[in-house]
């Protein structure tokens, strides 16, 4: 018997496909510095752990399809204070932003429609389009300019008949880019010219860095009808495993079917919820103290990435990414290396190999994706052992 092709053509993640090599590394008894994905290390808020602690009941039901009453209510509050105005029948609670993105693609595309999104773009999007059976689009963008979009013409002439949504990250994974007011709003314009919906993707709002003001698409009042809003506590509040997210509409017949959906695989956990919703009730000090922490590691890693001769980098603005242009003609085999070869004092390093955020383009096998996700200390001595594993691997290549 065989399994169909849909699944077949489903990629690995970019940020697991070395998960083998890495297992046998630390089978050999190698420590590895994780940089390949973003789980951020930073501690949860205790107000999630003392809401899961006060449940008093003994039975577990199933929340609503589309979520609790109260963690609806908490997230449309917080993006009111946003100037985001979403409200709690506008909001769908998902297991994680995966889920939410599936549900979008699902409901505003059939077979063989496609969506566009920039180059590189996170891989797991590539991943959920094989999913649903649909194709991507994408226009370019480029290290030499840390990764800004570029002008209206150059995004639309990747627009075909069969286009149905413009999908973007902001602030970017992989890149940290966070796009202008002028860069938000020129998405917003192509979309409204060529009657596409946005999938906006702002899990990671809350770390813009250098006092950069985030500008969202929900507060462009011109494209409520055409915006799906899709969210995360995973980021935000350190809580990937959780798996809670959210996706919101103004588009009352997307949203329905966003809710058909939701009916379809029940509910997300009640538990979690629970915890998520006083997750939202924490004070803004939180927020600022992590993204101080993130800002202080990618000033860090920057100063260090700075020391390796031949390595194309820039200034990411947000999220806890850089993906700089390595001295090596193909970074996945790099990657790969690194884990099988490569160690001093039998430490090494992980990194998510560029090739599998890109559509189309053979630009990204020079690239890589470096999560700084890792303690502040330990970035001087990760990049040092990038550093010399670079060295050392190009005297032998």
């Amino acid at each position: 018997m065989d399994v169909s092709v849909r699944v077949k053509e489903i990629p690995y993640s970019a940020t697991r496909v070395l998960g083998p090599y890495a297992e046998k590394a630390k089978k050999d008894g190698k420590k590895i510095y994780h940089l390949n994905i973003g789980a951020p290390d930073t501690s949860v808020p205790e107000e999630f752990f003392k809401a899961i602690a006060n449940i008093d009941s003994h039975v577990l039901p199933y929340a609503p399809s589309k979520g609790r009453e109260d963690l609806r209510n908490e997230i449309s509050n917080y993006y009111k204070e946003k100037n985001i105005d979403i409200n709690p029948d506008e909001i769908v609670i998902t297991n994680g932003a995966s889920e939410a993105l599936i549900f979008a693609f699902t409901t505003i595309t059939d077979q063989g429609d496609n969506i566009l999104t920039s180059n590189p773009f996170y891989s797991n999007y590539y991943t959920g389009f094989r999913q649903c059976a649909i194709g991507a689009r994408a226009f370019d963008t480029f290290v030499d300019n840390g990764y800004r979009l570029p002008s209206y013409e150059k995004i639309v002439e990747n627009i075909d008949d069969r286009t149905k949504a413009i999908l973007l990250s902001n602030p970017s994974n992989p890149t940290g880019v966070v796009y202008t007011e002028e860069e938000v709003r020129l998405i917003a314009q192509i979309a409204i010219d060529y009657d596409l919906y946005i999938i906006a993707d702002e899990v990671y709002r809350e770390f813009a860095f250098d006092n950069h003001d985030f500008f969202s698409f929900g507060e462009i009042e011109e494209i409520q009808d055409r915006l799906i809003l899709v969210d995360s506590i995973s980021k935000r509040f350190g809580a990937c495993g959780a798996r809670i997210g959210s996706v919101s509409t103004k588009n009352k017949e997307v949203y329905k079917e966003l809710v058909k959906l939701a009916t379809s695989r029940l509910a997300v956990s009640t538990v979690d919820q629970i915890g998520a919703a006083a997750l939202y009730r924490v004070n803004d000090k939180y927020f600022n103290d992590v993204k101080e922490q993130f800002q202080e590691r990618r000033d860090t890693i920057l100063k260090e990435l700075a020391k390796i001769d031949g390595i194309k980098v820039y200034k990411p603005e947000g999220a806890f990414y850089v993906m700089p242009e390595l001295p090596v003609d193909d970074a996945e085999e790099f990657a790969k290396w690194l884990l099988t070869d490569f160690s001093i004092d039998n430490e090494t390093v992980m990194i998510a190999p560029g090739n599998g955020f890109y559509y189309n383009n053979e630009i990204g096998k020079k690239h890589a994706r470096i999560a700084y996700v890792v303690n502040v200390d330990e970035i001087p001595k990760t990049i040092n052992l990038l550093k010399v594993a670079l060295e050392e691997y190009n005297k032998k290549n």
